[in-house]
């Protein structure tokens, strides 16, 4: 199962306690269905717990069932209609449009009054027009209906709830979309899955604790990068000195011993060298002498 089914599972745990509640969903979900119009409602849906959960939703919103059902086992999408002229002017009497006389569907605020509604709202919506990426992967949720009006009314309302969606539209459906971990996850607790809400946030935890690891050990290699790069300089100047004199001996005694210091400890950087140093001294001066022996030319 994907991640978004799991989220839709978590939403459909919901119990449809409250009729205003249950018919604000069934307002969601008709708005992001497949078709509502003054024909038919269908809902095509590939979720079997929200394919589970419609009949019990229009029982309880509106005392109605479906016309047509998907047949009894069946897996993949699921269709489910209502076709019945009189029920849908019941439907559509619900949520204050004359179903004759509707050109673009909009949204009633006036049935979302009270922010459980609101919420079960945007649930309903999520269920039937919405999707979630695997936070693993990115993160991604989006809300797609093919009413544009719809869509920026939706926008108005979560603006109202402290969400801020940006929008586009992609094949003639109008999207509301988030992109942020922790918007995504505050979208979740707010409609009834703080579950999926605390595993987003859990990906995000553990996919920056892994950047952080990465970003480490990229520096670390390129501090080693570094120290071994210095070593083979100062080492190549030694052997230049070597050459051109035959021996060390012509160095002065603090460049001779830091010169015998690297050459017997090729890899260590300049912290370790100073702590082998005999007798001890400090980085930045153990640092100032191998910059001298670098420089030492045969007329000095």
């Amino acid at each position: 199962m994907s991640f978004s089914s799991d989220a839709k599972r978590e939403l459909c745990r919901d119990r449809l306690e409250r009729r205003d509640a249950a018919v604000a969903e069934c307002y969601g979900v008709l708005l992001y269905c497949h078709s509502f119009s003054p024909r038919e409602i269908r809902i095509i849906t590939a979720s079997p717990d929200f394919a589970q959960r419609l009949p019990k939703l229009l029982k309880r919103a509106f005392s109605l069932n479906f016309d047509q059902l998907p047949p009894e086992g069946a897996t993949g999408k699921q269709s489910f209609a209502v076709t019945d002229p009189k029920k849908l002017s019941q439907i559509f009497d619900a949520f204050g449009a004359e179903i004759g006389g509707t050109l673009s569907h909009h949204v009633n605020f006036g049935v979302l009054e009270e922010e459980l509604c609101r919420a079960a709202f945007i649930r309903g919506a999520f269920l039937a027009g919405g999707s979630v990426t695997d936070p693993e992967k990115r993160y991604h949720l989006e809300l797609a209906t093919a009413h544009q009006s719809v869509s920026r009314e939706v926008y108005t309302l979560l603006l109202d709830m402290g969400f801020s969606p940006r929008e586009t539209k992609r094949a003639g459906n109008a999207l509301l979309y988030f992109k942020q971990a922790d918007a995504i996850a505050d979208f979740f607790t707010a409609i009834g899955a703080p579950t999926t809400a605390m595993g987003i946030m859990t990906a995000k935890v553990e996919k920056e604790m892994r950047n952080t690891v990465t970003r480490q050990i990229n520096c670390d290699s390129a501090n080693a990068d570094k120290t071994v790069a210095a070593a083979q300089e100062q080492l190549a100047a030694i052997r230049r000195i070597v050459k051109e004199y035959g021996n060390l001996d012509v160095l002065p005694e603090p460049l001779r011993d830091a010169a015998l210091l690297r050459i017997t400890n090729p890899e260590a950087s300049l912290a370790d060298l100073a702590e082998l140093s005999f007798p001890k001294v400090s980085k930045s001066c153990l640092s100032h002498r191998l910059k001298k022996l670098m420089a030492y030319k045969p007329e000095e």
